[in-house]
């Protein structure tokens, strides 16, 4: 007797039909699981439905499918990349823009499908809290704008929850580059056209040096005349809407949560990692960084700061209110349950080797130290023979702290940020249990292109070699003298949208090894988790195009060559090693865990760095 079909079965087959019809790709395959919803190529992965299909549930779904389909139809990535800004910010709105050209395409053309990605957008602004975003400063702009042209395009308001961080930058927006906003519609399914308009809109809002040199016309149109392979539009498509995809849907509403799905999971290779959603599908780009003058023969300064004033060191609990930070930790919690098992067994491995290590070690026959019980009766028996004394001889790691400097640049965005904080919440709860102290500090900047330094800097009259151009913020998110159960809702603040911006290495670096040094254990060890070299458009616009590479690498010589502290490095996609002597690179955030674990696990096999013993690695 066959088994029974699930109901989620015909839900999943109407969605992938849909899909392949709306691209004209039939050879796209489709896949539903419980990992981040993304396309890579021709293979695209969906949130797994619940057994019962809630309509909300479901109107979500068939939005990111939508997508993903227009995505494939409408989008040519070589036209894309042909006029792509080179600074970050400006690829940010440039990326947003494209994104919303895409689905307005379909929004236009059929009902259906406008429903479902309104749904769809409703639930990730939602998720990203856009709705408590009160500071224009935490408001990212790129998806303001891109929300902005949306209603231009489709004549649909902001989501609702979205509506406040719109209103926040609409009149500066509309101010700027409202006569370029109007003309969108007319361009709307030339990508080409669309994107050279966008640019122009990038000019407009104060983003223009981050553009770099517009390719030429009519090679760029000779270009999108070779690559355009996208066939006629139809107006005639299945829509996407819940009528008429599957009759046996309606009867789907009762049932207990489906145990072991089997729906298979196309498990992808490390290189190809999907992303969190499409209209972060160029999170994997390299930041930008202005090229290395060629020499002239002059020595560069030293490396300093043009301004201090602005910077802040700031405890996690500082940045983001109580409720806030709650909801930002329950969100955390819900992405920890598919981690949980992989990276609890690496850290229970772990455990089992710290706590072996943690075995009493008695030196006996002593002539001083505590008294050995067990050596009275020699005494009794003969009164002549001396006392016996017995010393508890201490481990090498039980006097340790261990500090982990997670990378909260805006490349981190996405999986890598969150699973670098699943990973530190792990360990942290892990190695306190082995009585080593961790403390857990993040590093960023206050605004994009500078903040208020840049502004004083121009103020001035625009000073030569001003340095480091932009305002520090370095995050505390545990203490090392502070117990995991009070600091464990700080973590939450990673995940908070704006948070994540640019990265001053260097500093950074320096700040936590300071912060180590003044500690009183006898062994410190620094882990540093990042994706990328150091990346601050500002700074590089006007200083040489390895000023921030420069200084990390003057830092972190000094830690390894004159500091009692152990550096370490993990780097997602991005070569440490030739930053770190003790390093180790993984192509997929996914792999952190046990790269995290396999280091430190090799850091407390070894002896403490200065203890005369075996010396480290290379």
């Amino acid at each position: 007797m066959a088994k029974p079909e699930s109901p989620t079965e015909p839900f999943k087959r109407a969605v992938s039909q849909t899909m392949r019809a709306m691209s004209e790709s039939g050879d796209l395959s489709v896949t539903f699981g419980t990992e981040t919803a993304g396309l890579r190529g021709l293979r695209a992965k969906l949130p797994l439905p619940s057994r019962n299909l809630p309509k909300r549930e479901v109107a979500s779904i068939r939005g990111q499918a939508d997508s993903f389909a227009l995505r494939l139809r409408h989008h040519d990535e070589k036209t894309h990349g042909h006029l792509l800004p080179m600074g970050s910010a400006a690829r940010e709105v440039y990326d947003a823009m494209e994104q919303a050209r895409i689905e307005s395409i379909g929004a236009c053309a059929m009902e259906g499908v406008a429903r479902n990605l309104a749904t769809a957008l409703e639930d990730r602004c939602a998720a990203r809290g856009y709705g408590r975003v009160t500071d224009r400063a935490d408001a990212p702009l790129a998806e303001a704008v891109a929300l902005i042209a949306r209603e231009r395009l489709t004549g649909q308001p902001p989501p609702e929850s979205a509506a406040k961080m719109v209103d926040l930058w609409r009149p500066w927006v509309e101010e700027k580059a409202g006569p370029e906003l109007a003309r969108l519609g007319d361009v709307l399914k030339d990508q080409g056209a669309f994107a050279r308009l966008t640019r122009r809109i990038i000019t407009d809002l104060d983003l223009g040096e981050e553009l770099g040199d517009e390719p030429d016309q009519d090679q760029a149109d000779e270009d999108e005349g070779a690559d355009d392979q996208s066939p006629p539009e139809s107006d005639d498509g299945d829509d996407g809407d819940s009528d008429g995809q599957s009759p046996d849907m309606s009867d789907a509403q009762d049932g207990a949560p489906e145990d072991g799905d089997d729906q298979a999971v196309q498990m992808e290779s490390d290189q190809d990692q999907e992303l969190s959603d499409a209209e972060e599908s160029t999170e994997g780009h390299k930041p930008w960084r202005p090229p290395t003058p060629a020499g002239d023969g002059r020595i560069e300064p030293s490396y300093k700061a043009f301004i201090t004033q602005f910077d802040e060191t700031v405890a996690a609990e500082d940045l983001c209110d109580t409720e806030e930070l709650g909801r930002l930790r329950a969100y955390l919690d819900q992405q920890l349950q598919a981690m949980q098992g992989v990276v609890g067994r690496l850290a229970n491995r772990l455990q089992r080797r710290l706590l072996a290590k943690q075995n009493r070690s008695w030196e006996f026959d002593l002539e001083e130290g505590l008294l050995d019980a067990a050596r009275l009766p020699r005494v009794v028996t003969d009164p002549f023979h001396p006392l016996s004394f017995k010393f508890e001889r201490d481990t090498d790691f039980r006097d340790t702290v261990v500090t982990l400097l997670i990378d909260n640049s805006g490349s981190m965005r996405g999986r890598p940020i969150t699973v670098a904080a699943m990973c530190a919440d792990i360990l942290a709860r892990t190695l306190e249990r082995c009585s080593v102290k961790v403390e857990i500090l993040g590093f960023t900047t206050r605004a994009w292109k500078g903040g208020q330094s840049r502004e004083r800097w121009l103020a001035q009259g625009k000073p030569a070699s001003p340095g480091r151009l932009n305002d520090l913020r370095h995050i505390i998110y545990k203490s090392a003298d502070a117990p995991w159960r009070r600091a464990r809702r700080n973590l939450g603040l990673m995940m908070r949208e704006g948070l994540l911006k640019e990265n001053i290495d260097g500093e950074a670096l320096m700040w936590a090894h300071n912060r180590l040094t003044a500690r009183a254990e006898q062994r410190r060890i620094l882990m540093v988790i990042s994706d990328g070299a150091p990346v601050d458009d500002s700074t590089l616009s006007v200083n040489a195009g390895n000023y921030l590479e420069r200084h990390l690498r003057e830092v972190i010589e000094l830690i390894e060559t004159r500091s009692p502290v152990e550096l370490i490095a993990i780097g997602i996609g991005h070569d440490v090693t030739r930053y770190y002597r003790r390093a180790v690179t993984i192509v997929d955030a996914e792999q952190l865990g046990g790269a995290m674990t396999d280091k430190l696990a090799e850091l407390f096999d070894e002896a403490p760095k200065g203890s005369g013993r075996k010396g480290r690695k290379r």
